[in-house]
């Protein structure tokens, strides 16, 4: 179930739309299972996705002069980041009040794409079945040869992105599937991620298919939600519909 958590950070309109943009495959994967597939930080393509700045190595020994804390300690702490991003997952979502052009672009590959329309509050609410505690918060863009990332939490590396990532506008939910005092969970649980449950009633307000797809397909996602017992409309995007 969502759980608040301090370092996560909610918009300030919790009625602002969220979006998920993905393939057809993907859409009728998470019709079937009833739920939002979680992916493993470290399996995403950002090579610095959960890891701290340059900048907090560089501002350390000068941050905690005074602290006794010593280079092995440094050591250590990067060396938990990183084995923590393979416990880590994560769904992803661009927080807008309108579509994005730039997400369509970036997440599919052909005419057959749906773009799942929320709210931030929706998402919130939709994880009202699942085992497990689900944190959900926006994530910061900073200069990672400049800014310090907050350490004392291990969440925090994973809520901020690089500047380079800032049109993204991300809004993410976060599991932690480790357990330090287990031996046994000391290794990743899932390869690449899990499907975790989600109630697709409250979670999806529109659905909405790429601006270049054929009317069969709109119709053939209208026919899937009423498979799955989902009242949802289903809006053919305008991006790209001539003005005159």
């Amino acid at each position: 179930m969502y759980v608040e958590h301090p370092i996560f950070k909610k918009p300030e309109n919790e009625e602002i739309k969220i979006w998920k943009y993905m393939d057809f495959t993907k859409f009728v994967s998470m019709l079937d299972n009833n739920s939002l597939f979680f992916t493993r930080s470290d399996k995403f393509e950002d090579p610095f996705e959960g890891t701290y700045s340059k900048a907090n190595q560089i501002l350390r020994p000068t941050i905690y002069k005074d602290s006794g804390i010593n280079e092995e300690v440094f050591r250590q702490i990067d060396e938990f980041s990183k084995r923590l991003r393979q416990h880590i997952l994560i769904s992803c979502w661009h927080m807008n009040d309108h579509e994005s052009a730039a997400m369509w672009k970036l997440y599919l590959q052909s005419y057959e794409g749906i773009a799942i329309q929320s709210t931030y509050y929706r998402f919130c609410k939709s994880f009202h079945d699942a085992n497990e505690n689900i944190y959900i918060g926006k994530v910061d863009y900073v200069d990672y040869d400049s800014d310090w990332i907050p350490e004392g939490n291990a969440f925090s590396p994973f809520l901020f992105k690089r500047k380079s990532f800032e049109h993204e506008r991300e809004i993410r939910a976060i599991i932690d599937d480790s357990n330090i005092n287990n031996e046994s969970r000391k290794l990743p649980q899932f390869e690449i991620g899990t499907n975790i449950n989600v109630d697709l009633n409250i979670l999806i307000e529109n659905v909405y298919v790429a601006p270049t797809s054929p009317k069969w397909f709109k119709d053939l996602a209208s026919s899937l939600l009423r498979k799955y017992e989902l009242n949802r409309d289903v809006i053919q995007s305008t991006l790209y519909q001539s003005p005159y």
